[in-house]
């Protein structure tokens, strides 16, 4: 599916100015010394980019999983399976999204993403350990216009989106409303209850915007957004505990067999206040932010059917509660000494439960049911400033202090399935973490075509308590932060027709959260790795080959081990990092005839993926693969009307694959497709 294009041509065959807010004010991307990937609106159409994972798909070094929940891996950080935070925070609209359920962001009023990559702590804060995706949406005029479109696919797809805006006030008050639409009936039939549309899904995202700017100093913008998806099953199929993940076919996982439903249900409603007043040498922000997260869901115990873990299934419910505020002042210069510096207070409520497992035990089933509150509150003060010396040289200096108290009420229940349970165990840890988050960068212009650069910044994500727990004491169940020093090197350059961006970075982590078997206390504890590293490269590039003919490319490379990692029973000391691709790649050929025709292909490699194996304890590899999307279109007085194959080649390729005690399963990425779809812009 796509949504509208704006442009009649596509593309403009000339480098445009492209300004971005990554230092939270604005510059151009070749002045900000630090990689930078920028997608604006037109790339996401032309690309079919709709949601977060597309947009993944296009940064080096950056790989997304999506088995149960999302979990995100990036130069060898990946999601922390004991607090479910993603390293790479989301921000739209200034309301921050980390969490691996809900992670996501309607991209139909886009006007740009831009990807901060390395660690951002010092002006995003807790969690952007990784990097920051920043979704910037569109400023409206008075002339009231937008777009819709509508499109249909393989296997059911369907989907619409809408987007519209103007004035209800001319100069003075705009409104803006968009949304979007999408359901597909799944490629996996389930033989076991010959349902054929076994791993259907269904979504919608609902936006909406009142921008006020009663006087040329002053803007208000409250925005709403209400976002809800229902996944059922999953994109591949289980096998019994102990089967690599080379044993596994795609050919099987589309006539599988499961004695129970997988169902996850996702609603994430959120609301922010941005309010702006220009001085005449500075600029007082202020940004209010409330998310709710609501998650339900279940899934068959051993993702199988014919075994003995029938009839059993897991469980989970979470609702996610955050309220955000920043108070911000910067400077209005655009030349010389630049600066920004502010306060930032979170609260954050997670509510989970009841989340379980059933099991089977002596012929009667018994289910283990863990409810628990955690309680968190952020404050921090940040600031950051740029200094040019030597006409050609820049500084950026940067610091973050915050605090974060964080407290659990945990209570686990056990019991048969169907009756009342017993509470088995019952804690209430409290922990407080302070944290100094420094950056320093300095960039040096050799011309005006090449700029270099070289920085050093310190990243974080929280440590917390595992709200799995059945026994122990609280340091049993606490786990501290995840910290790293990140050094990059790069260089951009700008030429009339091409735009270039390559690093080298190395990262030193430390305390990375994992879980391990103590055999004292005969239990699963959370735990901190001793260390590990990172280090690699990436390079962007796109050249207008000739005024009609565009050329895209994106290359990361990566070695990410261990330095100490003792699971209590297993030494993977030099083992490379789980999730972490050995390389990613892209390249991209699009064409633009001036009487509206258009054609792209993008191609795109994905490097061999390590993973733990539990039930063999050790490590292997999921293979690499390459997959190619083709799409061609005309365009022609608004309108837009197009064809797409994606997957081209059929390639079978796994994307992530999990093992436990009774199951092992591998989930695909999806077969062959072909769409159409049409838009017309107003």
């Amino acid at each position: 599916m796509s949504w509208c294009s704006e442009e009649e041509s596509g593309a403009t065959m000339e480098m445009p100015e492209m300004i971005v807010t990554a230092n939270k004010i604005e510059e151009d991307v070749q002045d900000v010394p630090q990689s930078i990937t920028v997608i604006d609106d037109e790339v996401l159409k032309e690309k079919e980019i709709k949601d977060v994972t597309g947009i993944i798909s296009e940064i080096p070094n950056m790989n997304y999983t999506s088995s149960y929940a999302g979990q995100v891996n990036f130069r060898g950080l990946s999601t922390s399976l004991l607090t479910s935070n993603n390293p790479v925070v989301i921000y739209i609209d200034g309301v921050p999204s980390t969490n691996q359920y809900g992670y996501d962001a309607s991209l139909v009023n886009a006007e740009r993403v831009e990807v901060l990559r390395g660690p951002q702590g010092t002006l995003y804060g807790k969690d952007a350990i990784g990097g920051v995706i920043k979704v910037v949406t569109k400023e409206p005029v008075n002339q009231w216009h937008g777009s819709i479109g509508a499109g249909y696919g393989s296997y059911n797809d369907m989907e619409g989106s809408l987007n519209v805006s103007g004035s209800l006030i001319e100069d003075k008050l705009y409104l803006g409303l968009n949304g979007r639409y999408q359901q597909d009936d799944g490629w996996i039939t389930n033989d076991y209850t010959g349902d054929d549309e076994f791993n259907k899904s269904s979504l919608y995202n609902l936006g909406s915007y009142l921008l006020y700017t009663p006087t040329d100093r002053f803007t208000a913008k409250l925005t709403l957004s209400n976002d809800y998806s229902e996944i059922y099953g999953i994109t591949g199929y289980g096998l019994p505990s102990g089967t690599r993940a080379s044993e596994f076919d795609r050919d099987d996982a589309e006539h599988s067999s499961f004695d129970e439903d997988f169902v996850e249900e996702t609603e994430a409603m959120a609301q922010s206040l941005h309010l702006k007043y220009e001085f005449d040498s500075v600029t007082l922000t202020s940004t209010t932010t409330h998310r709710d997260v609501e998650t339900d869901g279940i899934n068959d115990r051993d993702a199988q059917a014919n075994t003995s873990y029938d009839g059993l299934i897991g469980f989970s419910a979470t609702d996610s509660e955050t309220w955000t505020e920043e108070l911000r002042l910067s400077s209005n210069n655009t030349e010389g000494v630049r600066w920004v510096a502010g306060a930032y207070f979170d609260t954050e409520d997670i509510k989970k439960g009841p989340d379980g497992i059933q099991m089977s035990f002596s012929g009667n089933d018994y289910e283990m049911s863990y409810r628990s509150k955690t309680e968190s509150e952020t404050q921090a003060l940040f600031g950051q400033i740029m200094i040019p010396f030597l006409d050609s040289f820049e500084l950026t200096l940067g610091a973050r202090y915050q605090r974060i108290d964080k407290e659990m009420d945990l209570d686990t229940y056990y019991g048969l399935v169907g009756a009342s349970s017993d509470l088995i165990y019952s804690i209430q840890p409290d922990e407080t973490w302070d944290v100094f988050l420094p950056k320093v960068a300095l960039s040096y212009k050799l011309n005006d075509t090449w700029i270099t650069y070289a920085s050093v910044a310190k990243g974080y994500m929280p440590g917390g308590f595992n709200f799995y727990a059945s026994s122990g004491s609280e340091e049993d169940i606490s786990f501290g932060p995840e910290q790293s020093i990140n050094y990059e090197i790069g260089a951009k350059a700008e030429f009339a027709r091409a735009r270039l961006a390559a690093a080298v970075f190395y990262m030193d982590i430390d305390g990375i959260q994992i879980s391990k078997y103590d055999n004292e206390i005969d239990m699963w504890v959370t735990d901190n790795a001793g260390g590990a590293y990172s280090l690699g490269a990436e390079l962007e590039l796109t050249y207008f080959l000739t005024d009609s003919i565009e050329l895209t490319a994106a290359l990361g490379i990566i070695e990410a081990e261990y330095d100490d990692y003792d699971t209590g029973t297993v030494d993977y000391d030099g083992e490379s990092i789980s999730g972490t691709p050995s390389h990613t790649a892209r390249i991209g050929l699009a064409y633009y005839h001036p009487n509206g025709i258009y054609a792209r292909g993008d191609v795109r490699s994905l490097g061999e993926v390590p993973y733990y194996d539990s039930s063999n304890n050790e490590f292997d590899e999921l293979d690499s693969y390459i997959t190619a999307d083709v799409k061609v279109g005309y365009r022609f007085e608004g309108y837009d009307i197009y064809a797409y194959c994606n997957n081209l080649t059929d390639e079978e390729y796994i994307t992530s694959f999990q093992t436990a005690s009774m199951k092992a399963v591998a989930s695909y990425g999806d077969p062959r497709a072909f769409g159409i779809g049409a838009c017309y812009n107003f």
